[in-house]
């Protein structure tokens, strides 16, 4: 143990949420060096082994982790306190800016020298007291390099398996970010979604994941797919972690008092059958679990919307990669770090790699976006215009009627295999309409399929955290499963 005034031991300092780890850290029972020191040594000994096995949600550990968080004990005990984070370690997906990190986005191209400054976001955790312990392995680029790609693959950062089973995928794009909070690895983690990348990795993984109304967490810094769709948002254990996070990361610094004001009661929530996963038992036990806590709002009924046809599915994939070209080439234009400066040199740069690069899948869509014209040709102005009035017909009856949506998230993880990338993934329904409109979702879990977590996910209007967040914390308080010990991956539990 590191600088530890009582040996709790290992599994009272990794099973601990981020709340229970401040309280730990104010009453004297442990430090943030101590707890740094737990977290490390597990990733150490379950991410990545020397036989090559592990979970492999990590790309980089931060090598000032431990310095950080001495300094944090430090200010602690001369009574400084930064924020509301002080002390707790983090993990942050590798597309994103970190000091000391490579934003690598997962992909050889962009792993050069390790970065000198913060994405915006990331200087807010400092900021907060957080202490950044690691970056996160994610799917490749996201997930938007091609049809075929798997989740939880990256050139970088190899295979990232799902802590629950580790045949099966963590989900994305996000999946380290899921994987290392369900493993004990850190109590908070930050992922991004353009469309499903956290809501997947929290629904597979049995973890909290908040998806913010887009453009309410900045961007900048962070490596770019579609300035209309993309957030960065929290992975957590608890719906108040993921919360507390998120106002960091928003600046909404009234974000849980307005928590606290709103009154479940008074809130019409609909389920929209349209949504369901197809996996019975999944849509089952979300559909229970919505309708047995009736009494704790003003109405749960039935919510009818349009299908998200595959003309809608078609406009939204014209938008990314028309956006992807030109948002990518500018920020790549940015980073003398790497050995790339625009989506065309990407594409050149795997071509020589292919060896590394595109041993499992290809680059398809990397070339369809270097070729479509970007964000000044009409096809993309017609599909996003397109977009947009359909996602308005879908949300807009809506909130006539009700004040949150809900639906299962994903069924249970499938099995990981190069050869079918996502052809077994069931579910996600949920997210493209959210997605397209920019709006904020909570997701989950829910409870277990075959040994496998699933979700459920909220959706509410623009700027509606706060009433999502109050609505998932009901839910959640009366599953029970944030504060149930045997709730959890068995695998990683300490000791094993």
């Amino acid at each position: 143990m590191t600088e530890s005034s009582v040996d709790l031991g290992d599994d009272q300092i990794a099973d601990r949420t981020a709340h229970e780890l401040l309280e730990l850290m104010a009453g004297g029972m442990t430090t943030s060096a101590e707890i740094v020191g737990v977290l490390s040594d597990r990733i150490s000994r379950f991410d990545r082994r020397s036989d090559g096995s592990g979970l492999r949600s990590i790309i980089d550990p931060m090598d000032d982790a431990l310095e950080q968080a001495r300094a944090r004990d430090r200010e602690r005990s001369a009574g400084t306190i930064r924020g509301p984070l002080h002390g707790v370690p983090i993990v942050v997906k590798d597309n994103i800016e970190v000091r000391g990190g490579r934003a690598t986005a997962g992909s050889l191209a962009l792993a050069g020298t390790p970065m000198t400054t913060d994405a915006p976001l990331v200087s807010r955790l400092r900021e907060a007291g957080a202490v950044i312990l690691a970056t996160t392995n994610l799917s490749e680029w996201a997930n938007i390099r091609s049809g075929a790609s798997s989740s939880g693959w990256s050139a970088v950062g190899g295979l990232c398996g799902n802590p629950w089973d580790l045949t099966k995928s963590p989900g994305g794009s996000s999946s380290g970010s899921g994987a290392a909070v369900a493993a004990r690895f850190a109590p908070l983690a930050v992922g991004t979604e353009t469309d499903g990348s956290i809501t997947c990795p929290a629904s597979l993984n049995g973890v909290v994941g908040i998806k913010p109304t887009v453009g309410s967490v900045s961007t900048a810094g962070v490596v770019p797919i579609s300035s209309s769709q993309d957030v960065p948002g929290p992975l957590a254990r608890s719906v108040r972690d993921a919360a507390s996070m998120l106002a960091v990361l928003s600046g909404r610094t009234d974000l849980m008092k307005n928590v606290a004001a709103i009154e479940t009661r008074t809130l019409r929530v609909g389920f929209v059958d349209r949504w369901i996963t197809g996996d019975d038992r999944t849509d089952r036990l979300v559909e229970n679990a919505v309708l047995t806590h009736a009494l704790e709002f003003a109405r749960i009924s039935r919510a009818v919307v349009p299908e998200t046809t595959e003309d809608v599915q078609v406009d939204e994939f014209t938008v990314l990669l028309n956006e992807l070209v030109t948002e990518l080439d500018a920020y790549l234009a940015g980073r003398s770090d790497c050995a790339v400066d625009s989506l065309a040199a990407v594409i050149d740069f795997n071509e020589r790699e292919a060896a590394r690069e595109l041993v499992h899948f290809g680059q398809e869509f990397f070339e369809q976006a270097r070729d479509s014209g970007g964000k000044s040709s009409d096809a993309y102005r017609d599909a996003r215009r397109r977009n947009v009035t359909w996602a308005e017909s879908v949300f807009a009856p809506l909130w006539n009627d009700f004040d949150v949506v809900v639906a299962p998230a994903y069924a249970p993880a499938w099995t990981t295999d190069f050869g079918k990338g996502h052809a077994e993934a069931r579910g996600g329904a949920v997210t493209t309409p959210a997605a397209i409109a920019g709006l904020p979702t909570v997701t989950i879990p829910c409870g277990v399929v075959d040994g496998l977590p699933v979700g459920l996910s909220f959706v509410g209007p623009a700027n509606s955290e706060a009433v999502l967040i109050a609505v998932a914390q009901r839910v959640e308080s009366h599953l029970g499963l944030a504060t149930d010990s045997g709730f959890g991956p068995r695998a990683f539990r300490v000791g094993s």
